[in-house]
């Protein structure tokens, strides 16, 4: 029963935790829209979210190991990674080489908040779902 609970929340706690990572590279985007040269990143947050619900990506990394004394390589399985990450493309490009649109950005920062916060309620609905499933009949 434990297993089915936690398989019905994973989906949610996935999508949280890549909404919150792409929150971070959103803000850093903002953060750094006056520095010379920087290239904006975005999540592509569709495709994160599939490699993070399938099988091979809940797997993770394995990394070759050229001596004894190297640390096991494992990959976080939930952790984003750099594929996912992408390099915005400017629609008008800076002399300094900076790719940060600040409408962009804002646009895109107050768009994950809602949906990071939309998903936030919904999974706190669900977990008073199964606590009221739960308790005894009264």
């Amino acid at each position: 029963m434990i297993d089915q609970i936690e398989a019905s929340l994973a989906f949610h706690q996935r999508a949280l935790t890549l909404r919150q990572e792409r929150q971070k590279v959103l803000a850093s985007n903002i953060a750094n829209a006056d520095t010379p040269g920087y290239k904006a990143r975005d999540l592509d947050f569709s495709r994160a979210l599939e490699d993070a619900m399938s099988d091979v990506s809940q797997s993770g990394l394995a990394l070759k190991r050229t001596s004894d004394r190297h640390l096991m390589g494992q990959g976080a399985s939930g952790a984003l990674d750099n594929r996912h990450l992408l390099y915005r493309v400017p629609d008008q490009p800076s002399l300094d080489g900076n790719t940060v649109d600040m409408d962009r950005e804002r646009s895109a920062f107050a768009d994950n908040s809602v949906r990071y916060q939309a998903a936030l309620t919904i999974l706190d609905q669900r977990l008073q779902g199964l606590r009221q499933a739960m308790q005894p009949e009264r």
